[in-house]
C-alpha cells in the first residue's frame, strides 16, 4: 500500500493523540489477534517472555506485579498462571518459575506470529525513522508527566 505524502508542515499539524491511538490500536489488535492463534493473549505472551527471559527468575507475585502496568485489560493473572501450568508449559519449583520445552516451544511459535505483525507495520519504514518515532514518544510522554524511559 502506498499512502499519499504531505509537507512537513502538513504533517507536524496533525494531531498526535489520534495518530497514536489508531497505530496503538491496529497494532495491539494484530499482535492479540496473532496470539489468539496460538490459543494465548497478550498477558500470556508477557509471562512467557519474562520467565523465558530469566528461568527461575519471577515468582507469580513479582511477575504479576511488574506486568500490571502494562494491562489494559483488568488480567487475572493468576488464571493466566494458571492456564500456562494447565497446559505443560510452565513449572514452578520454590515458587520460581520456568518454561517446560513444550512452553518454549509455544513462546518461539507465538513469537513468530508476532514477528509477522511487525514485519507488516515496519513495511516502508527503516531503523532510523522507527528510533526516531520511539524517541519522539518517549519525550511527549515524559513531557507530559509519564514515565519515558524503556520497559
Amino acid at each position: 500500500m502506498t499512502i499519499k505524502e504531505h509537507s512537513q508542515e502538513t504533517l507536524a499539524a496533525q494531531p498526535i493523540g489520534y495518530w497514536t491511538r489508531e497505530a496503538a490500536g491496529l497494532v495491539i489488535g494484530g499482535l492479540r489477534t496473532a496470539l489468539a492463534e496460538e490459543g494465548l493473549t497478550q498477558p500470556h505472551w508477557w509471562v512467557l517472555n519474562h520467565i523465558a527471559g530469566a528461568p527461575g527468575g519471577w515468582t507469580r507475585a513479582a511477575l504479576a506485579g511488574k506486568l500490571a502496568r502494562f494491562d489494559d485489560q483488568g488480567t487475572d493473572f493468576d488464571a493466566v498462571f494458571a492456564d500456562l501450568a494447565s497446559r505443560g508449559w510452565t513449572a514452578e519449583t520454590d515458587a520460581a518459575l520456568t518454561l517446560t520445552d513444550a512452553g518454549e516451544a509455544g513462546r518461539l511459535r507465538a513469537r513468530d506470529r508476532n514477528a509477522e505483525v511487525h514485519a507488516r507495520m515496519r513495511v516502508g519504514i527503516d531503523d532510523a525513522a522507527y528510533a526516531a518515532t520511539i524517541d519522539v514518544l518517549r519525550r511527549v510522554v515524559d513531557n507530559l508527566g509519564g514515565d519515558g524511559e524503556l520497559p
